[in-house]
């Protein structure tokens, strides 16, 4: 039984409530208010899920990070509904003309909205990693010592306006309707909540479209520049692309390969979060990436050189 919901928990939570919220939103014509709700059932799940079957028991703790975390995403989460709130005025001044395909079916724009703003978030994701001041804002989300569904909303508000900007502005200079950005919204909570989950799911060939968190895991490594591969936040094509793939299989994460290894003293606390990227820093040597982990990223540096 515990194998079965394994194998189905990512599929079956991606596909349920992202096609869930398409019903309601395009078949059923519910007013765009109807996805808060939904997306309070699907964190009632992942947390239910967690607690079923864990990746690593532990994480499911209180590491006194639970208030942080929560804050982070009230605050995150408050500024997606202003966005969408302000959708009207902002499609209004940005849009360059009637481009988008509305004839389409309502799960045919989806897709491509996905596949658009997916590409434009991991190519500021990508770009995070590579200069210094976006990684010092992209930094809060990889402090985290456990992932969990939650803490996938755990960003400095600057960068995730970054990573809004380079999915959604695309989408708003192309005219994208406003039921299509809602449900687009909608699923990036649900893939966020995918990516860090602390459920032991196996993902079989599904682990080559996918980026969810048998994958994501690995883009969370301290061991300096190791983390920096599986940036996708929907789908792994971008990492193929760029060269970042990277998946092992046989090693299982575990609590203390996680974090930023050059900065083990990397304040906790939400306030503090909030300016660390203004401040100057003095890290330390990351530590050395474990055996387990070597050969399989020597392949992936291999393949794009």
């Amino acid at each position: 039984m515990k194998s079965l919901f394994a194998a189905l928990y990512g599929p079956v939570f991606w596909a349920g409530f992202i096609g869930a919220a398409s019903c309601l939103v395009a078949v059923c014509h519910y007013s765009l208010w109807v996805l808060p709700p939904l997306l309070l059932l699907a964190l009632l799940t992942s947390f239910l899920a967690e607690r079923c079957l864990p990746y690593d028991g532990a994480w499911n703790h209180d590491h006194g990070d639970g208030w942080r975390d929560t804050l982070h995403a009230f605050v995150n989460e408050a500024l997606y509904l202003l966005g969408l709130a302000a959708f009207p005025l902002l499609a209004g001044y940005l849009a360059l003309g009637d481009f988008w395909p509305g004839t389409w079916p309502f799960w045919l724009q989806l897709l491509l909205a996905i596949l658009l703003a997916d590409c434009g978030i991991t190519l500021v994701h990508y770009l995070s990693h590579r200069y210094y001041f976006l990684w010092k804002l992209h930094a809060v989300h990889h402090s985290v010592t456990r992932l969990y569904g939650f803490n996938g909303w755990m960003k400095h508000p600057l960068h995730l306006l970054l990573e809004a900007t380079g999915g959604m502005l695309p989408l708003l200079l192309l005219g994208i309707p406003e039921k299509v950005m809602a449900v687009l919204a909608f699923a990036v909570a649900i893939q966020l909540l995918l990516q860090h989950a602390n459920v032991d799911m196996r993902m079989g060939p599904l682990r080559h479209v996918f980026a969810w968190a048998p994958l994501h895991r690995f883009h969370h490594m301290k061991y300096g520049t190791a983390g920096d591969v599986n940036f996708g936040l929907f789908f792994t094509c971008w990492d193929r692309l760029l060269g970042t793939r990277f998946d092992a299989p046989d090693y299982r994460m575990r609590g203390e390969d996680l974090g930023i290894g050059s900065r083990p003293d990397y304040p906790p606390a939400y306030g503090a979060q909030l300016l660390e990227p203004f401040r100057a820093e003095e890290g330390v040597r990351a530590p050395e990436l474990p055996a387990g982990l070597k050969q399989a990223l020597n392949r992936v540096i291999n393949r794009a050189a």
